[in-house]
This record gives structure tokens, C-alpha cells and sequence, in this order.
């Protein structure tokens, strides 16, 4: 069973004060109660854009987002978060006729770079799908010809991203095992630059426990999002169950204290989803969503997409997700982007049963706000 012992997160850091101050008004975010049973919920309601996948940035005091109509990249900017829904998309990379199905093109700057890098699949929109990357000085502007990573076993690869962490690179992804359409796992690989990954492919995850086999054929865990918590562990938030589902939600990975991203059994899982519409299959103390449904593949918006800038505790940070409004028929075009927010919630325990290592871990989880 699962144990959860929740307890209000640790004030805000005050090396961090103003970066709070910023990030927050401009997602029209108000810090309040964060004790247990006292957390308001306040929609923020749809940035009007139809469409899947968001990733989102800030980049000093503007937001930059990047997304695909299928065959094209488009960037958008604003003051804020929500000011994105009014903000005209600019044509930033444009596919070739061997480079259609463009998916989930993610926005970061690599710190050891100080460049922009747009990462994203395309292919036949089969067993083709594989990962690319581009670049330019600016985050709105100025992309080159992509090029194909090679990943390690050259397998089907989707909404890979690259982070740092302990001072390595790393990129992470869903894919495939083998060559069929099977389930889709998160892997990790090191890199040794940002568009290249060397060594082995590790697993850190597969889509094996009940509540994220509720829809599936195959079962997924797909759009991972690194993040890192107030005492220094590395999350991965991904996303579970079938997105053409409204059972779609988002789940969490929690690397243990000193653990190794690239040890399968030094990962531990949500006993649940975080943040979905379906109270069967979300942990053990927390809601469904209250105005959509199938909330899922999300946008840590954090300064410039890197997880060295990831929010302290005690208050709320921004977060794009996109989802289907309640009342609406579930389906892949009726999508929209929406923001939100997001918390880290204190002394949350994951547990696991019948693979190597100790059964329980404690540590933060994370809270999501419609």
C-alpha cells in the first residue's frame, strides 16, 4: 500500500526572492496556504492555442515557446506566460520533404554552449521516428539544418531533452526496445556534447504498474521533463497512459539521494499519477483536475529550460501542459495548451515492492494546479 505522509514544503529561499517575484506575477501566480487541506485551486484556463506538446522558457524577463503543426517548427513570445495565447508563432525551421512528422519539439539552453537548441522527432511517423537537433545564438530566431542524433541502438526515439546534472550532460527520452511498436519506455544517455550522446541507452523506466496500463497498445511513458528538486535530486515527470485517452496524466521519477540517472533501481515511481482527471488512478492523497481532462506532456517553465535554475520550495511556478476542457469530446485535435502551476510537496514517500534496493523512499513529489 501506499504510504504518503505529506507535510507543508520548506519556505522559499531567500537567495531566490526575486526570481519568485518575477516568475510568479508574471503567471499571474499567487503564493498561498500550502498546508494540507488548505490548498486553493485557481484555473488558469486555456492560452488558446490548439495544439499538443508545449515547451516553454524564460529567457531573462520573456517567455519563448516553441511548437509544430506536423511539417513546421513555430516559435512565439511574451511579457508572460499566458501572454503566449495572443502572441503571433514565428517559422523558425521549416521540414524538408525526408524530414515530415515533426513531434514535440523541446526548447532549452545548454549552459555549456550559452546556445538555444530545439530538439524534436521526425520521420515517417512510424517505426522511423528518430531525434534531431538544431541551434541558434537567439531562442526566437535563427535555426539551422537539423541534425540526427545518434542515439545508442538506433531504436525509435520521441520528445527526447537534454539537461545537466552533477555537472554531466545527459539526454532523455521514450522509446522503443526493439523495433516494434511494443510499449515505450524513458531512457537516459550521457552526452558529450549537446548533440551527442555517448555510451549506452539506459532504461529508467517502463510502463508496468496498473494505474499507467489503464489505456494502452501500446502502453507508454512518454514526454519526459527533467527537473530538480530544493535538496538537489533529479525528477523526470513524464507523461502515462495512451494521449489519445483522457486517462493521459502525469507521473514522476525521483532519483534516490546520491543515486546514479543511469541505475534502473536508483529511480523511484509515484504510486500513481500527480496530476490527471481520473481519480482511480492517481496517489493516494491527491485530486482529479476540475475543468479538463487528460492533462499531460507539460513545460517546467523554468529560466532558460535549465533545471540548475528549478524553483525552492514554498510557493507556486508556472507550468504549461496541454489538455482536452472538460465537456469536450477527448481527442488528439481537440487539444489545447493550457498554463498552470506547479509545487514541490514535502516528505512524500514512493514505494516499490520485488526489485533490488530499499522498498521506500522519502523525499519531495510535486503538486499541480489547474
Amino acid at each position: 500500500m501506499t504510504d504518503v505522509r505529506r507535510t507543508p514544503p520548506l519556505p522559499a529561499l531567500p537567495g531566490l526572492l526575486g526570481v519568485l517575484a518575477l516568475t510568479l506575477g508574471a503567471c499571474g501566480v499567487t503564493p498561498q496556504d500550502t498546508s494540507p487541506g488548505s490548498v486553493t485551486v485557481t484555473p488558469q484556463g486555456s492560452l488558446g492555442i490548439r495544439n499538443a506538446d508545449p515547451s516553454v522558457i524564460r529567457v531573462g524577463s520573456t517567455y519563448y515557446s516553441v511548437e509544430s503543426d506536423g511539417n513546421n517548427i513555430y516559435s512565439r513570445s511574451a511579457g508572460s506566460v499566458d501572454g503566449l495565447a495572443g502572441a503571433a508563432r514565428t517559422l523558425i525551421w521549416s521540414a524538408p520533404r525526408n524530414l515530415p512528422n515533426v513531434w514535440a519539439p523541446e526548447l532549452v539552453r545548454d549552459p555549456g554552449t550559452g546556445r538555444y537548441y530545439v530538439y524534436f522527432a521526425s520521420g515517417d511517423g512510424g517505426a522511423g521516428q528518430r531525434m534531431y537537433a538544431t541551434d541558434s545564438a537567439s531562442p526566437g530566431s535563427g535555426y539551422g539544418s537539423p541534425q540526427l542524433m545518434n542515439l545508442p541502438d538506433g531504436k525509435w526515439a520521441i520528445d527526447g531533452a537534454s539537461f545537466f546534472f552533477n555537472n554531466q550532460r545527459y539526454f532523455v527520452w521514450s522509446g522503443w526496445a526493439g523495433d516494434t511498436n511494443v510499449e515505450q519506455n524513458l531512457y537516459v544517455a550521457r552526452m558529450s556534447s549537446p548533440t551527442a550522446t555517448t555510451g549506452a541507452r539506459y532504461v529508467i523506466s517502463q510502463p508496468r504498474e496498473s494505474w499507467e496500463r489503464v489505456v494502452g497498445n501500446p502502453f507508454i511513458n512518454e514526454a519526459p521533463e527533467p527537473i530538480r528538486d530544493p535538496n538537489g535530486q533529479l525528477h523526470v515527470v513524464y507523461s502515462a497512459n495512451g494521449s489519445w485517452s483522457e486517462q493521459y496524466c502525469l507521473a514522476d521519477l525521483r532519483l534516490r539521494a546520491g543515486g546514479d540517472p543511469t541505475y534502473v533501481w536508483d529511480w523511484y515511481k509515484s504510486n500513481g499519477c500527480l496530476f490527471g482527471s481520473n481519480r482511480s488512478t492517481l496517489m493516494s492523497g491527491w485530486d482529479p483536475t476540475l475543468y479538463v481532462n487528460g492533462p499531460g506532456h507539460h513545460s517546467f517553465v523554468l529560466l532558460n529550460g535549465d533545471i540548475g535554475t528549478s524553483p525552492p520550495a514554498g510557493s507556486k511556478f508556472p507550468l504549461a501542459y496541454h489538455a482536452v476542457p472538460k465537456g469536450t469530446t477527448y481527442s488528439w485535435s481537440n487539444r489545447t495548451w493550457y498554463s498552470g502551476s506547479f509545487m514541490w510537496w514535502g516528505n512524500t514517500t514512493y514505494s516499490r515492492a520485488g526489485v533490488p534496493g530499499a522498498t521506500t523512499d522519502t523525499g519531495y513529489g510535486l503538486k499541480f494546479f489547474e
